[in-house]
């Protein structure tokens, strides 16, 4: 599995550090955003770009500037969203015969989203959220979901059912009144894909790869 480390352009005078995972022959390419606590290198990122590539996708993960100034504090939405568009377009220009898929873990997913509602691209075939922060936790509520509504492209969502960040009997009823959303749950999974030693990398990677190659992207 090959690698490449570069630095991408984020407008005309910032760059991001960026990452590509190379499968040898890529069926589709996703540009991957990381959450809110830890930038592309987490080592959850690392193997679910290894996971993927196996399932042949060719992964674009990135920071968002926050992390690649060192600050603690999430990019406001109108930045984050312009590192995400500045990764669609690398990515695009990169592999320009493949599907691209916009996919995001926690906030990465949430800011992908709210790109595409406020400003669509038409390169993006579908969105996969790898855990969707619905609300903060202990503070059940659906006000991020709304802009959910106006994308009119394939979504997948991959959630824990012990997501704290996202109560199921909440998160559930919105998807299903997607007309191309799919909820896919990982039993026992916490927002960080985590229970006890088992890993749940293989099995996001597996589902994304049948769902996509069932959405005939």
């Amino acid at each position: 599995m090959d690698e490449e480390r570069f630095l991408m352009p984020v407008g005309r005078a910032e760059r991001v550090s960026a990452v590509w995972t190379l499968p040898v022959r890529p069926t589709a390419v996703m540009a991957l955003a990381h959450g809110a606590g830890a930038g592309m290198d987490h080592v959850f990122m690392q193997a679910l770009a290894q996971a993927l590539a196996n399932q042949h996708m060719a992964v674009l993960r990135f920071n968002f500037l926050y992390v690649e100034k060192k600050q603690k504090r999430p990019d406001a939405p109108a930045v984050a969203h312009r590192v995400l568009r500045s990764a669609w377009q690398t990515a695009s220009d990169r592999f320009p015969a493949l599907p691209l898929v916009a996919a995001g873990k926690s906030f990465g997913g949430r800011m992908t989203s709210q790109a595409l509602a406020q400003e669509p691209d038409r390169r993006v075939k579908a969105v996969i959220f790898f855990g969707f922060p619905l609300h903060p936790a202990n503070k059940p509520d659906t006000t991020r979901a709304a802009h959910l509504k106006t994308l009119n492209l394939p979504m997948l969502f991959l959630q824990g059912t012990r997501d704290a960040l996202a109560d199921l009997s909440l998160l559930t009823p919105i998807i299903h009144d997607l007309p191309h959303a799919s909820l896919s749950t990982l039993e026992g999974a916490d927002h960080s894909f985590k229970s006890g030693k088992r890993d749940f990398v293989p099995a996001l990677a597996k589902t994304t790869s049948t769902w996509l190659s069932r959405s005939e992207i």
